[in-house]
């Protein structure tokens, strides 16, 4: 069986892993999740107790959730090394260090964005303490970003690697919670440029919208959510 990569709108970070797996080139299917309704019904915490997207279906049926658990999959099926390296070299070890830095503390100072956004019932002086912490958190997270980037096209190499698509399905979350203007930064700025210029982001950006794009032809089929529920979340 061909993995099936659930990924989440609306903005959600697995919109990199898309990405990754068009770069990629090996057969997939994917299945749209909408995290706002569908994510949050009990069935969908059958699938993934932490209520969370990305999930992983691997070719083995078995289920695999977290960024890093299903970047780690896709480094490992990578034989080609089109979006990783070899694992003993510099490189792996310089994209290893960036996705650390991007899944922790540089996606981590969002989350009190989200809990103002999400806060039910509104709570005015909490949401606002969170979002003054959150955003103050985002800036210094962004300036250390910024010192990280060298001089390559992309994040490691001169072609987008999984680092690059775990940083493109989160860096947008600074303008979706209007936090500073990107080109404060503009290093990490023209980098997201580059990368969302991708045809696989492109590709991806596009199915968060409900937009159905041919992409690259390694997606083989889109699953309906509760289709996938009702065989693997059980």
């Amino acid at each position: 069986m061909e993995p099936t990569l659930l990924y989440g709108f609306p903005s959600g970070s697995s919109m990199g892993l898309v990405a990754a797996f068009e770069w990629l080139g090996r057969p997939y299917r994917l299945c749209r999740v909408d995290m706002l309704g569908e994510m949050r019904e009990p069935a969908y915490e059958r699938l993934n107790p932490r209520v969370e997207t990305p999930v992983l279906i691997t070719d083995k049926s078995e289920v695999l959730t977290e960024t890093m658990a299903i970047a780690a999959w896709l480094e490992a099926r990578d034989t080609e090394r089109r979006i990783s390296f070899d694992p003993l070299s510099r490189e792996a070890d310089r994209m290893h260090q960036v996705m650390a830095f991007i899944n922790t503390g540089f996606t981590g100072m969002f989350a009190p964005l989200w809990a103002a956004m999400e806060m039910e019932p509104p709570n005015p002086a909490m949401q606002s303490a969170l979002r003054a912490w959150g955003r103050e958190g985002v800036i210094e997270r962004h300036d250390r970003f910024e010192e990280m980037i060298g001089d390559t096209k992309f994040l490691i190499a001169d072609y987008p690697t999984l680092a690059d698509g775990i940083l493109i399905g989160v860096a947008r979350w600074l303008d979706f919670h209007e936090v500073a203007d990107k080109e404060r930064w503009p290093k990490l700025a023209a980098l997201r440029k580059r990368i969302e210029a991708s045809p696989a982001v492109i590709y991806a950006t596009a199915l968060e919208s409900g937009e159905m794009r041919p992409g690259s032809g390694a997606c083989s089929a889109h699953i309906e959510f509760s289709k996938l529920i009702e065989r693997f979340g059980s």
